[in-house]
């Protein structure tokens, strides 16, 4: 080990040991710069060069690197995050357990605005969708490769035979909570307009329905 390397680690450890603050009262969090294996973020305005496996003095551990996509996997608090370039991410210090309530709309139906993998999406809950379900449209839109990483299969519609890919999404997110590695199904065309949220991601909360309102809360 190089004498550059030997004082990084003393001074890693000297942080640490030094640190008062803990991830409960962290209130933003912002990834500045990424590289290979390590990345700059930004934690209540404090710069901190983290290598994946590595611990903030805030307590934030970096997990994982995307280069290609811009974002890196940390765990605050015990949970998981994605962080994305440019995005500051904020709220932690009031983190509890996620809540959200919802109205039905047009039909009678339950739509809520969301997130998959962090790229904006319209969610239709469907407590009869066995899993997370998109039209490929949608998939090619916020950017998911399911061609490459889902497994293909052959589906019954009626308008025939579609193809279909089964994958698993890195994070769902409506309102204050984010599910990750949520089972979903892609269906090759346009249909359905909304992403279906199904079972894969509903079967994981408390469900209530009140009157015309359903709650959803994180166990």
């Amino acid at each position: 080990m190089s004498a550059d390397s030997r004082s990084l680690k003393t001074l890693l450890l000297a942080l640490l040991t030094l640190a008062t603050h803990n991830a409960g009262a962290v209130e933003k969090i912002s990834l500045q710069a990424l590289f290979k294996d390590k990345a700059i973020i930004v934690v209540d305005g404090a710069r901190r060069v983290l290598k994946s496996g590595e611990v903030s003095p805030e307590g934030i551990k970096l997990l994982v690197t995307d280069t290609q996509h811009e974002k890196a996997d940390i765990e605050v608090g015990g949970k998981r995050e994605v962080l994305r370039l440019g995005v500051v991410v904020a709220g932690f210090a009031s983190k509890g357990k996620g809540s959200v309530t919802l109205y039905p709309e047009r039909g009678g139906h339950f739509l809520v605005d969301g997130s998959i993998n962090g790229a904006p999406v319209r969610f239709m809950v469907d407590t009869g969708a066995t899993t997370v379900a998109m039209s490929g449209d949608t998939a090619g839109r916020i950017g998911l490769d399911y061609r490459r990483f889902g497994r293909a299969g052959v589906a019954s519609t009626a308008s025939g035979y579609v193809r279909t890919y089964n994958l698993n999404l890195q994070s769902v997110q409506i309102g204050n909570i984010t599910l990750y590695n949520v089972p979903a199904g892609v269906v090759e065309g346009n249909h359905p307009t909304e992403v279906l949220l199904g079972m894969s991601f509903l079967g994981q909360l408390d469900m209530k329905r009140d009157g015309e309102k359903m709650e959803l809360s994180e166990r």
